[in-house]
């Protein structure tokens, strides 16, 4: 695991990666060999400083009225986060209840890009109930291609929920090698079978993941929708191949 490539996926800049692991390294410092170090001008290395101070992971002393700089316990990281993540789960039921005026009007939801799909593979998560099951039409493993690293965490949460899935995949992904969860189930449809687009039942929805260059994906949050797709995969799952 590259620390740097971590923490920028949490958020940091560049250079406040580049700060935060130099103060780790070298230990108590002024700003002038900080910035000596991490081969950045002083205004970069300030302004890095001071957003590591804002955030608790960097913090100073006044030595012969000169600010010290350290860099706090690694702990502070992932503590960090725990606050970010405690903040952001009050703040959504009052943006639910914002919202709600205009999800009840609509019930179809598109999303583009890969922060869009990431969406949508976590409302799979929050509405399926721990023990639930989902049904998956035509996946040709693209999560892990495209998204490896958030494929990883999708699959230890919903395995930490022991949400089930059963999978129709085409007969040509027969030995891949792709590793199944212990809570999914697979069988195998004709090779002949398009699957240019994922599709995804949970609860009263129904999800689809269209692969292209730019992917995209939209939620129908309707239940004779979902009851409809539900009844095509049992056709087909009694008809596939194990």
């Amino acid at each position: 695991m590259d620390a740097n490539h971590e923490l920028e996926m949490l958020g940091f800049t560049k250079n406040e990666v580049k700060v935060y692991l130099t103060l780790l390294r070298i230990g108590r410092t002024l700003a002038g060999r900080l910035a000596k170090e991490c081969r950045l001008e002083r205004t970069s290395t300030y302004n890095a400083l001071n957003r590591l101070i804002n955030e608790g992971v960097v913090s100073y002393v006044i030595e012969s009225r000169k600010k010290v700089f350290y860099a706090a316990e690694p702990e502070k990281i992932a503590e960090l986060f725990k606050e970010k993540e405690a903040r952001a789960e009050l703040l959504v039921p009052i943006i639910k209840e914002m919202r709600k005026f205009e999800r009840e009007k609509e019930n179809i939801l598109k999303f583009r890009g890969y922060a869009g799909i990431k969406t949508v593979f976590n409302d799979i998560l929050n509405t399926c109930k721990e023990g639930d099951e989902y049904l998956i039409f035509g996946s040709e493993n693209q999560l892990s291609k495209r998204l490896p690293e958030f494929a990883q965490i999708y699959v230890s949460r919903k395995d930490r929920k022991k949400l089930r899935a059963r999978i129709l995949l085409k007969e040509t992904m027969k030995g891949s090698g792709r590793k199944m969860s212990k809570y999914t189930k697979v069988r195998f449809v004709s090779k002949n079978i398009n699957s240019l687009v994922n599709l995804n039942v949970y609860g009263n929805k129904v999800s689809l993941f269209v692969w292209s260059e730019t992917p995209e994906a939209v939620i129908i949050d309707n239940k004779d929708a979902a009851d409809t797709f539900r009844s095509y995969f049992e056709f087909m799952w009694a008809n596939a191949k194990q």
